[in-house]
């Protein structure tokens, strides 16, 4: 085999190659014992080399997880959603599912093994060059297995949130991966996303009508603010008056100073004479509703039908 060809693999995975992919282009342990030795190559575990040196990037780290465990390995969890997209749910651990019976040896720091008996092609994304999950599977294996309801409710909300899937599409797929820790409760979580929450805390202001008995808000109203720009309230009651009261909730990072402001001049923008907002936290929302609630009837919020 020419020098181009393991060249032409490491290239197509960020650098990292395993010992059998070598040996099949020609390159034996006595040819990389020698690179390894010169300083060329770096053995990053008992099985993958990296044909660069220096600290590995993200990406070789996710290469290194999937090369180390096998073919027939795949990047799970919050680590394959986070390459299909998901934003604000990153975990250092690279974590790779494998087969329940795959021996594996030798653990390698930083990658995080998740043995499982489910078919793991069946959950394979077939467009991605990295071996992974599916953004369905990978968000609803990682939510089966928290211990915190809000944790497992909360990254299906943010995976269609950020327009990675459909609460359709998620709940096909807890019918497929049955059986599935958590299915009721990703279920109602999932209902309630379809019929308009985009968010964890705007489950929560549903969940908070109906245990309080008020009117279920419209949710996510395009709306145009004084500058002309077009906005998406998170939670509207049009009130008895003919006016809307807009109820937006922040959550940690509102509390940034950037975000804070932001916020304030957003608020501002929003309100008119016959349109008011008011703003609680996630927090409250969690860990108050009862006062939340009195203060939403207080404000003219009606009662449910």
């Amino acid at each position: 085999m020419t020098d181009e060809t393991w060249r032409t693999v490491s290239a197509r995975q960020a650098g990292m190659v395993s010992r059998a992919q070598l040996a099949a282009v020609g390159i034996d342990r006595f040819a990389i014992r020698n690179q390894v030795a010169a300083g060329r190559w770096v053995l990053r575990s008992p099985t993958v080399v990296s044909t660069t040196t220096g600290e590995p990037t993200r990406l070789q780290k996710l290469w290194l997880g999937v090369l180390h465990a096998g073919g027939r390995s795949l990047l799970g969890d919050l680590t394959a959603a986070e390459v299909a997209g998901l934003r604000g749910w990153h975990r250092e651990p690279v974590t790779v599912l494998v087969p329940y019976d795959l021996d594996l040896d030798d653990d390698v720091p930083g990658i995080h093994i998740a043995r499982t008996r489910r078919r793991l092609p069946a959950l394979q994304d077939p467009t991605s060059v990295l071996p992974r999950m599916r953004i369905e599977p990978a968000v609803l294996h990682f939510a089966a297995y928290q211990p915190s309801p809000r944790t497992a409710q909360g990254v299906v909300a943010a995976a269609v949130q950020q327009r990675l899937t459909s609460a359709t599409d998620l709940l096909a797929w807890v019918d497929r991966m049955r059986p599935l820790r958590k299915a009721p409760l990703l279920r109602a979580a999932l209902g309630e996303i379809a019929h308009g929450s985009q968010s964890l805390s705007e489950i929560d202001v549903v969940r908070l009508c109906r245990d309080h008995g008020l009117r279920p808000p419209d949710r996510q109203v395009r709306r145009r603010d004084a500058e002309g720009r077009l906005r998406f309230t998170d939670c509207e009651w049009r009130l008895a008056d003919g006016s809307v009261l807009v109820l937006e909730v922040d959550g940690a990072f509102h509390m940034e100073v950037a975000h804070w402001e932001d916020d304030l001049a957003r608020q501002r923008r929003l309100t008119t004479d016959r349109r008011r907002v008011v703003r609680c936290t996630s927090r409250e929302l969690r860990d108050e509703p009862e006062r939340l609630a009195v203060d939403l009837r207080r404000l003219g919020v009606p009662r449910a039908a």
